[in-house]
């Protein structure tokens, strides 16, 4: 058994010299910014407190050194909710073709009432969702 081990920590020694360590083996997030919301897809406008919904979400992005980092979910007053999606932008060598990408957060209601989503399409243009919780 000794033996087993002593091979086994050989192995693993030798396994983690051989990984490379290098600073240039991955692409570095080099800023993120507001991205607009091309659509929306929300698949019931009416649904159960304390239930659960995908709400997603679809944009554009301008090369292979983009894509999707976040959203900024703002809870503006019991029932609004303002939504910003992110995307990052990485140092790597990119394709300069246009992308797409759907993304999707969950809403699970604590409260009974009508819900107006508005999620931010670019300037000062936002597209309007409303859910009614019963």
């Amino acid at each position: 058994m000794k033996s087993f081990l002593n091979i086994s920590f050989a192995v693993i020694v030798t396994g983690i010299s051989l990984v490379s360590c290098k600073d240039d083996d991955y692409e570095t997030i080099q800023s993120v910014e507001k991205v607009k919301i091309d659509s929306v897809a929300v698949v019931n406008d009416t649904m159960d407190v304390f239930s659960v919904q995908s709400i997603r979400t679809y944009s554009s992005y301008a090369s292979g050194c983009q894509g999707f980092y976040g959203y900024d979910y703002i809870h503006n007053g019991d029932f609004g909710r303002d939504v910003t999606a992110y995307q990052f932008k990485t140092n790597g060598l990119c394709s300069q073709t246009i992308h797409k990408s759907a993304n999707q957060f969950n809403f699970s209601p604590q409260k009974v009432g009508t819900y107006t989503f508005k999620f931010w399409k670019g300037d000062n243009n936002w597209i309007t969702k409303t859910i009614v919780v019963e």
